[in-house]
C-alpha cells in the first residue's frame, strides 16, 4: 500500500564533504522517511554530523554515496527556487534586522513566490495572515523585531517559515535560547502545525524530554552507527535512547523516563505501588540515601501527603520528603 504522506525518503546516504577526488565522510548508513502530519525530531550529540544532514537534505551539501528522493523525484534534480516552494528552513542564528516589523518578517517567506521585487498578490496576503495566526503573534505584528523577546522572536521566524507555505519545515534546534516554558510552547506549536497545516516538519533538538512528549519519530545519531528512526515509545522501550548518552555508566530508565547514573538504577522498595514513590526515590537518590534495609517498610498516602516509615516496632509519619529526608540523614550519622 503507498503512502500517500510520505515526501521525503532515502536509503544507505553517506553524508561528508568533497575535495576533488577526496571526500571526507561524516556519517555513513542514514536512511529515512519524512511524512506529511508528523513532527520528527533529530537527536545526537554535537559533532555527529546531524548539521550535515540538513544541509544535504536542503541540497547545500551532495550526498557522497546514495539518494534524497522529494514526491517520487532526486532532490537534486529540483532548482534552487523549486527547493525553497517546498522547504522551509528556521537555523539558531538571531535576526535583529533594524526596525524591520514582525508583519516584513513574516512578509519576507513569500520571496520564493514572487521574488525579493515581487508585490504581495491577494494569495500572498493570506499565506501571511494565516502564519501569523498559526503562532498567534497578532498582537506583535507591528512590533520591530530588536523590540522581541527570545520566545517571541522564535515564533516569527516560525510563522515567516510558514509563510512560504512549503511542505516540509526544518528547524534547527529552535528551542537552543529559550526558557523551560518557551521550549514546551514552541514544540506544542510545532507539533500543532503538524497535524493542523499538514506539514511534515523536522527538529533537530536536545530537549529530549520535550522531544519524547511532543515527537511523533525520532531519529536517533550517533557517530559510527547507522540512522535509527521510529516511534519515541518504541525507542524507549528497546533501551536504545541509551546511544546518545556520552557514557556507558549513564542509561535511560524506560520506567521513570529519566537519564540514570547505573548506580543509581535501583528502585525503592514500597509497601504498596503508587505514582508519587519516584519523586521519593528521586530525593533519596541525591543524597546517596538508597538502598534500604529489607527490614524498613515506606508507604505513601498522596491526599493529605503522607510517607509512614516503620523499622521493627519503630513506627513514624511525615508529612513532606523534606522532613523525611532529615530524619533518615539524621540517624543515618
Amino acid at each position: 500500500m503507498v503512502n500517500k504522506d510520505l515526501i521525503l525518503t532515502a536509503a544507505d546516504l553517506t553524508l561528508g564533504y568533497q575535495k576533488g577526488r577526496t571526500s571526507k565522510n561524516i556519517a555513513e548508513n542514514i536512511s529515512f522517511h519524512l511524512e506529511r502530519g508528523k513532527l520528527t525530531c533529530l537527536l545526537g550529540p554535537n559533532g555527529v554530523g546531524k548539521s550535515t544532514l540538513i544541509k544535504t537534505i536542503l541540497c547545500q551539501l551532495p550526498p557522497i554515496t546514495g539518494k534524497i528522493i522529494l514526491n517520487g523525484k532526486e532532490i537534486k534534480e529540483y532548482g534552487i527556487k523549486e527547493i525553497s516552494q517546498k522547504i522551509a528552513v528556521v537555523l539558531t542564528e538571531k535576526i535583529r534586522t533594524g526596525t524591520l516589523t514582525v508583519r516584513q518578517l513574516v512578509e519576507l517567506g513569500r520571496i520564493p513566490h514572487t521574488g525579493w521585487l515581487g508585490k504581495l498578490s491577494e494569495n500572498d496576503e493570506m499565506k501571511v495572515r494565516k502564519a501569523i495566526e498559526a503562532t498567534n503573534i497578532q498582537y506583535l505584528v507591528d512590533t520591530p523585531l530588536s523590540e522581541l523577546s527570545d520566545g517571541q522572536l522564535q515564533k516569527a521566524m516560525i510563522s515567516r517559515a510558514l509563510a512560504q507555505d512549503g511542505e516540509i519545515l526544518i528547524l534547527d534546534e529552535p528551542t537552543a535560547h529559550l526558557d523551560l516554558v518557551n521550549r514546551f510552547e514552541i514544540m506544542h506549536l510545532l507539533r500543532k502545525i503538524s497535524k493542523e497545516e499538514n506539514k511534515a516538519v523536522l527538529v533537530t533538538t536536545h530537549d529530549l524530554e520535550i522531544a519524547i512528549e511532543t515527537a511523533d519519530e525520532f531519529w536517533l545519531m550517533q557517530c559510527g552507527l547507522p540512522l535509527i528512526t521510529g516511534l519515541p515509545e518504541d525507542l524507549i522501550i528497546r533501551q536504545q535512547l541509551d546511544i546518545l548518552l556520552p557514557t556507558e555508566n549513564l542509561k535511560f530508565n524506560k520506567i521513570s523516563g529519566k537519564v540514570q547514573a547505573l548506580h543509581e538504577s535501583k528502585e525503592l522498595e514500597m509497601e504498596e505501588s503508587n505514582p508519587l514513590t519516584q519523586w521519593l526515590t528521586l530525593a533519596l537518590r541525591k543524597r546517596n540515601l538508597l538502598p534500604f534495609q529489607k527490614d524498613i517498610r515506606i508507604k505513601i498516602k498522596e491526599e493529605p501527603f503522607i510517607i509512614e516509615w516503620k523499622n521493627g516496632d519503630n513506627f513514624r509519619h511525615f508529612f513532606s520528603i523534606e522532613s523525611f529526608l532529615i530524619f533518615l540523614k539524621t540517624n543515618k550519622e
